[in-house]
């Protein structure tokens, strides 16, 4: 009985943290553009710093007006949102933060996130088809090309480390690692980080919500929380490849005194992940769409392709 509170307390308390981290990055979002950009950010709410922004704009959207549209799918068009939202909530429930801290210990749990997320897409395409508005359905048609594109390069960076660690799961995938890893591994954890901003839909492959060309893509009809609920899965998704990252390319936990600080590691190390991708928003300018496709079709795949296969030879000479 008290190894069932336990672990029941310990998957409530992650879930927990996890539930605040897309908050968290969100306003390091803010904070970070500003001091890239030169510019003050959120600076009163809250006081020291504009600490309480993120409060204060949870309270705007809660008191905006939650507007479908006349000739909306009113059914598909309300629960896009949280399509959108829970599949990112539950792969964080499978990445460890430590040997000891994670709230789902799943035996292929590499595949099991990978999977969660490519449902994500699910909730664009029926917000974009259920809002009965051209825009939004071009910006769903969008995001449908544009994860078809960058899924294939995304396993197959996954699929060299995992060939490499013996393992399909994210635990034996970390304790396997080794800082050699940083070396003949950089190819493939390159290309999967292009691919998982690509996937978030993040400047500069934010072609699907395009303000200039299509409006908001399939998010132009929704307002209130249901708005805010697909921001909410754009930092979740943040928060989801971040970890990953660190977890598939910088060891997780491991770290100085990793048997009491493993999971302070873990988390440094995404929040560091997390930042780059803040800055590729402010740094680089949004592609076409035609570059995208040439991004991931000449460029991508065959790099992890052939990091693929490199690992695929040293596996087997190492043998």
């Amino acid at each position: 009985m008290t190894d069932v509170l336990e672990v029941t307390l310990r998957s409530v308390s992650v879930l927990a943290a996890f539930l605040v981290l897309p908050l968290l990055v969100g306003q390091a979002e803010h904070k970070v553009m500003a001091h890239m950009q030169g510019r003050l950010g959120p600076m009163y709410a809250g006081g020291f710093h504009g600490w309480a922004q993120l409060v204060a704009d949870g309270v705007k959207f809660v008191q905006k007006e939650d507007i479908t549209p006349a000739a909306a799918d009113r059914r598909v068009f309300r629960f896009a949102p949280a399509v959108a939202l829970v599949p990112y909530l539950v792969a964080m429930a499978v990445i460890p933060l430590s040997p000891d801290l994670v709230a789902a210990d799943a035996p292929a749990s590499a595949l099991f996130v990978l999977a969660t997320t490519a449902v994500g897409i699910l909730g664009t395409l029926m917000a974009g088809w259920a809002s009965a508005n051209k825009y939004s359905l071009l910006g769903a048609m969008r995001s449908a090309a544009q994860l078809l594109s960058y899924e294939l390069p995304l396993v197959l960076a996954v699929a060299s480390v995992c060939l490499a660690a013996g393992s399909l799961s994210l635990g034996g995938i970390a304790q396997a690692w080794s800082p050699w890893w940083l070396i003949w591994q950089l190819p493939g954890a390159l290309v999967f980080l292009v691919a998982a901003v690509a996937e978030l839909q993040r400047p500069p492959f934010d072609m699907p919500v395009a303000d200039a060309e299509i409006v908001f893509g399939a998010y132009t009809e929704y307002t209130g929380l249901r708005f805010a609920f697909f921001l909410l899965a754009e930092y979740a998704g943040i928060v989801v490849m971040s970890l990953l990252f660190a977890v598939l390319y910088l060891g997780g936990w491991q770290g100085p005194f990793s048997d009491q600080l493993g999971w302070l590691w873990t988390l440094l190390k995404g929040l560091v992940i997390a930042v780059v991708i803040i800055w590729l928003r402010v740094a680089w300018p949004r592609l076409r769409e035609d570059q995208l496709q040439h991004l991931a079709w000449i460029v991508l795949v065959p790099l992890a392709l052939a990091q693929l296969a490199l690992t695929g030879v040293w596996v087997v000479v190492s043998a």
